[in-house]
């Protein structure tokens, strides 16, 4: 793996066509990634609950995705950072394309949350506006928490942008390597050598904005395929058996190499992002429309899949007991089959749900693509 810079000021590399392809592909796998993720973490919440299989499986499957929102985060940097956008209009564009449909998918969950009896209608107006406010404030679903993260990230890029465009390579370099710093000793296992310096400033998903753009932009990074393949298995084996023991130890739940701002998954998440940027195969012209065509709607196909997850958990119906109504989850059939196969399917009807939706006349272009 070699990395070529010639000076000391970052020489900026140009998006082009090949490498919006290979962008185009990371967001697909990370999209499906999360509905891998999202599918898997049911059973892995009911340790001691379910069978032997069916957590290793749901452990193996969350290990193996949680580089997901890292690499959506990644991605935005390396294509918004270094650019000469006006500030109120970079803000507009981008926040009206985020909130508008963010605010339409929160509305049907909590319209969901009432209809199931999650959510208490006390037929007082009052009341249930500010429960409904509450919900907006806080999500109304539990993956909605990213839509909050990428507007805080969206308000700062302006700012950063201002650094990133006159700092050196090693300016970016010490940023990443404060974040990283920042990172390690803010960790359960080493906050006993956490010095007491205020260093929230290098914290949070901010920095991999900034990964991503240096890993794109500021440096060339030439790495086997087979190689980083073979290193992205080699750290989802090790989460997963790291994980594993976890449990056994603490008897429970312990999600400490599976947090996003966690080293685990911070060189798993740089390791899928340069391997697809490595990638030499280039997909044929069908299955490369196929894949932008899901791309288009990526960002409603997230905000909308959790619902479809929840009908296809409850109202499945394939099989059938008294005291146990089961559907289309990881249950089907042999977890390691049905946790992947229940993902493909949500994607199949989230899709062109997203896709209907996005027809809507007037409104359908807010509130879906």
């Amino acid at each position: 793996m070699t990395a070529q810079q010639t000076t000391n000021e970052p020489s900026v590399k140009q998006t082009g066509i090949n490498q919006l392809n290979w962008f185009n592909s990371l967001r697909f796998i990370a999209l499906l990634a999360v509905i891998t993720l999202h599918t898997a973490a049911v059973p892995l919440g009911n340790w001691g609950k379910i069978s032997h299989e069916q957590w290793q499986a749901a452990n193996f499957y969350n290990a193996l995705t949680r580089f997901a929102v890292p690499a959506f985060v990644m991605i935005t940097g390396a294509l918004l950072l270094g650019r000469d956008d006006e500030l109120f209009n970079f803000l507009r564009r981008r926040l009206l394309r985020v909130i508008t449909p963010f605010l339409f998918w929160s509305l049907i969950y909590v319209a969901y949350g009432f209809y199931n009896e999650e959510l208490v209608n006390t037929h007082n107006w009052w009341t249930n506006t500010k429960l409904i406010l509450h919900q907006l404030k806080y999500g109304a679903s539990y993956h909605l928490w990213y839509v909050y993260m990428l507007i805080g990230l969206y308000l700062i890029i302006p700012v950063l942008n201002k650094f990133i465009r006159h700092a050196t390579k090693k300016e970016i370099q010490y940023f990443l390597v404060m974040w990283l710093s920042a990172m390690l000793v803010t960790q359960p296992y080493l906050q006993r050598f956490n010095p007491q310096i205020d260093i929230r400033y290098f914290t949070g998903y901010i920095g991999y904005l900034v990964l991503g753009y240096y890993l794109h932009r500021v440096v060339t990074i030439k790495i086997s395929p087979l190689l980083c393949g073979a290193l992205f298995f080699a750290l989802v084996a090790g989460i997963a058996i790291g994980t594993n023991l976890l449990y056994q130890h603490y008897n429970g739940i312990s999600t400490l190499l599976y947090e996003p701002l966690s080293p685990s998954v911070l060189i798993l998440s740089a390791t899928m992002f340069l391997w697809a940027m490595n990638w030499p195969v280039r997909l044929p012209a069908k299955l490369a429309m196929a894949r932008d065509f899901v791309g288009k709607y990526s960002y409603g196909v997230y905000l909308a899949h959790a619902l479809v997850l929840l009908f296809m958990q409850d109202w499945g119906g394939l099989t059938y007991d008294y005291d146990n109504l089961k559907g289309i989850d990881y249950q089907l059939f042999n977890p390691w089959l049905s946790i992947p196969f229940t993902a493909l399917v949500a994607l199949a009807i989230t899709l062109p749900l997203v896709w209907l939706l996005s027809k809507v006349p007037v409104i359908g272009k807010y509130i879906a693509n």
